[in-house]
């Protein structure tokens, strides 16, 4: 049998070839001795398995050190940086130039709780590291116990392991001897004389000299049985024992370690939890003045009002001293006159009272047949909303509380005092062949005539009859005509006295300027049906505030373009990682939208295909026309983490524009 190749077969394990005898054996040459080959094969491999047990626990503990280590990492950089960022965010806060007051010093102290978390995430991160380092130790220290004790098991099996070789190699001389008296016992004595090294030798002194080598070969024999015996022994009672029990205390060792590392880490997730709770949201001490505040109760604490008073008067010394009233002062070479006008200009609209003779001032009439509507001294006629203007005399562009009237002196023609009101059903004027928008009036102040605005795309269809709304319709034409070229079209944000006034033209006309030669303008408001966006005069030249009203009107709609009813599965169709069926998915929903989202969407979807094919000039392609319009499209949910899947949607959809609508 060959042994050497059983022990490399077997590296970890520290001996298999235990006898199973209770002493000293006794030598008898007629029974034959029981080699090392099958006591092997009799012993259970407990110390291997032990062995393996080892190994396996030392695993366990690198890989647990090794996940301790990249946790540490992760956890000192996001503190460093947290660290960084609340440094830089001091420094900004601090600069005299920036926003004072309240703000200033309740964000310094909302950067201070920062701070205190980033402290309390380096001390985390340093307590784990140590962590790493100690099981690190244990599991070296371990794996050097396991080889020595592995080398001392080895060194005993390699000991019995010769002993018996020089057990068998004397057993096999033994037996060669034997049967040599055998054969010269039982031989034939008259067959003549061997001859040796001194000469002839008789039968029987060839027997005598055979039986005295194998008495000396059978003591030898006895010899090496008695000390293969002897190790076995030693081998069995003490050696295995002691490695068996030195591997099980490495085991428990390790395992105990790594029991206690664990513990730890526990320990110090719930310390890191709990501080990082208390810097937020401290708990409140019996005198609550003096305890540290949370950081709702210090975001709270912000008044903007008293930071904007406080601003405000911080400019009061370089406010200039306030002007003399202004009232009118008729020059002496305009006639006599001992009764100025009043300053209030209110009472130049009482046609009860009229001013001075007419030799004095003498006023212009509208015309002929002009008819004044008589008042009372007490009573006050109501404002026109749209005032009529005379073309030429700016001074009376104002409402009639900021009136002021020409300065005196120099060659001033006859003073035209401001006009009564007049009835419109009198004074129209048939309408202007061209409608162009005067962008220098609104009424603001008045209810829409036709609300566009806050109007669900349902009733706008049943009202104008029109799938796609004119409002969309229109500000998709001037885009196209005058924003493709546009850098950061429909990210930059236009005016907002823009697209106040935009949107009161869509809700409730505007009037006309008025034409050359026209002495008066025309209060009649237009249709905003003729309001035409391919002149860029009737938006003010301002394209991104045309951009600013179509993200105002799907922002204002009271069911989001892509509707509340399919918000969650544009989702769930968003999170799917093949481009291919996510497409598909995101076709079939968009195909059971309702009739108006769905043309609204196609032509606004087309629409941004064409101006993410200029992205080399606007700087806008598929992922930032995205970003602002995936809320404004779908809508918000309840999960603010779903905004980065709305984007998702839209971009799928700008990237397939031609696979999910058609183009014509």
């Amino acid at each position: 049998m060959d042994n050497q190749e059983s022990l490399d077969r077997s590296s970890l394990d520290i001996g298999r070839h235990v006898p199973v005898t209770g002493g000293h054996e006794s030598y008898n040459p007629n029974v034959d001795y029981v080699g090392a080959g099958t006591l092997q094969q009799q012993v259970p491999n407990t110390a291997e398995n032990e062995s393996f047990g080892v190994v396996d626990a030392v695993l366990q503990s690198d890989e647990f050190a090794a996940f301790l280590k990249k946790r540490s990492t992760l956890e000192e950089e996001h503190a460093q940086g947290l660290k960084k960022l609340c440094k830089g965010s001091h420094e900004f806060s601090r600069r005299p130039d920036n926003r004072q007051g309240s703000y200033a010093q309740h964000y310094d102290e909302v950067i201070g709780i920062h701070d205190r978390l980033a402290d309390n995430g380096v001390q985390f991160g340093l307590s784990i590291h140590q962590m790493h380092e100690d099981l690190h130790d244990l599991a070296a220290n371990i794996e050097r116990g396991r080889k020595q004790w592995k080398q001392t098991g080895l060194s005993a099996e390699k000991r019995v392991q010769d002993s018996e070789a020089l057990m068998e190699k004397a057993k096999a001389k033994y037996d060669s001897l034997a049967e040599d008296y055998d054969r010269a016992r039982t031989g034939d004595k008259q067959s003549g004389r061997v001859f040796g090294l001194k000469g002839p030798k008789s039968a029987v002194q060839h027997e005598e000299d055979v039986h005295r080598k194998m008495q000396a070969a059978d003591a030898d024999y006895a010899s090496k049985v008695q000390t293969a015996q002897s190790q076995r022994q030693e081998l069995v009672s003490t050696q295995r024992p002691q490695a068996v029990k030195a591997i099980l205390d490495l085991i428990n060792e390790c395992d105990a370690g790594l029991t206690l590392q664990l513990q730890k880490y526990a320990s110090f997730n719930e310390k890191l939890l709990l501080g990082n709770g208390l810097c937020v949201s401290p708990l409140k001490g019996h005198n609550n003045d003096r305890s540290p505040r949370s950081l709702r109760d210090v975001v709270f604490q912000i008044d903007n009002t008293q930071d904007l008073n406080s601003y405000i008067r911080s400019f009061s010394a370089k406010a200039g001293q306030r002007s003399a009233d202004i009232k009118y002062q008729p020059h002496s070479s305009l006639g006599p006159s001992n009764h100025p006008i009043p300053a209030d200009p209110r009472s130049q609209f009482d046609i009860g009272n009229p001013p001075n003779p007419p030799g004095t001032f003498p006023i212009t009439p509208f015309s002929e047949n002009a008819q004044f509507s008589e008042t009372t001294p007490n009573q006050r006629s109501e404002p026109d909303p749209f005032p009529v203007q005379n073309p030429g005399d700016q001074a009376y562009h104002r409402s009639p509380h900021q009136q002021t009237f020409p300065p005196s002196g120099g060659a001033v023609g006859p003073l035209q005092l401001p006009q009564p009101q007049l009835s419109s059903a009198l004074y129209s004027q048939p309408p202007t062949s061209a409608a162009v928008v005067n962008p220098e009036l609104t009424h603001h102040e008045l209810p829409p005539l036709r609300p566009v605005f806050g109007v669900s795309l349902e009733d706008l269809l049943n009202r104008d009859g029109s799938a796609i709304p004119l409002v969309v319709y229109q500000c998709l034409q001037a885009v196209d005509l005058f924003g493709l070229d546009v850098e950061g079209i429909y990210r930059l944000s236009g005016s907002t006295m823009h697209i106040s006034k935009l949107r009161a033209i869509f809700e409730s006309g505007m009037p006309l300027l008025p034409q050359r030669g026209e002495q008066h303008l025309n209060k009649d408001c237009i249709d905003p049906s003729q309001v035409d966006f391919r002149n860029p005069e009737s938006f003010f030249h301002d394209v991104n505030s045309v951009a600013g009203l179509l993200k105002q009107f799907f922002r204002d709609l009271p069911d989001p373009l892509l509707t509340h009813q399919h918000f969650q599965n544009f989702i769930e169709a968003a999170r799917i990682d093949d481009d291919v069926t996510r497409r598909d998915s995101l076709h079939a929903i968009v195909n059971s939208l309702p009739d108006p989202n769905y043309a609204t969407l196609r032509a606004v979807t087309l629409h941004l295909h064409r101006v993410q094919e200029h992205s080399a000039a606007n700087r806008m392609n598929a992922g930032n026309l995205a970003i602002c319009f995936g809320p404004t499209l779908m809508g918000t949910g309840s999960n603010i983490a779903d905004n980065g899947w709305q984007v998702k949607v839209i971009e799928t959809i700008l990237h397939n524009t031609y696979q999910i609508f058609d183009d014509d």
